[in-house]
């Protein structure tokens, strides 16, 4: 298939995922405000707008053809560099023993994050 015919579709439904997590991070702050480490400096609620405007920066960067392989890298990045946060939820859903349901979301958002790297790296590979 030539570079021209190449599908897009993968990468509009990358950025429309990562937008509607954007977004997300300003209409519910409080549930990724528990995802970000004590260990960071400045305030929990300020790394949770941050990361939304991130997420809608890479989702605009995909959305774009003329930027799209770097918005397919930096998403990469991102799902990598989220991927601690994650761990943290999920261990501390299992120590404060929430709902099942609850807890294997939280591990379920672990495994997802590798196959999300993938996505991203192909939607740069594809641009």
């Amino acid at each position: 298939m030539s570079d021209s015919k190449r599908p897009q579709r993968p990468a509009y439904w990358l950025a429309g995922f990562l937008a509607s997590a954007g977004v997300m991070h300003f209409v519910r702050p409080k549930q990724y405000d528990a995802l970000v480490p004590k260990e960071l400096p400045g305030e929990r609620r300020q790394w949770t707008y941050a990361s939304g405007a991130v997420e809608l920066g890479v989702a605009a960067a995909i959305a774009l053809p003329k930027t799209r392989r770097l918005g397919g890298f930096a998403a990469a990045l991102l799902f990598v560099g989220v991927f601690p946060g994650n761990v943290k939820m999920a261990l501390d859903y299992e120590r404060t023993k929430k709902p099942l349901q609850v807890r294997a979301a939280a591990w379920f958002r672990l495994t997802a994050q590798w196959p999300l790297v993938k996505w991203a790296l192909a939607v740069r590979d594809n641009a």
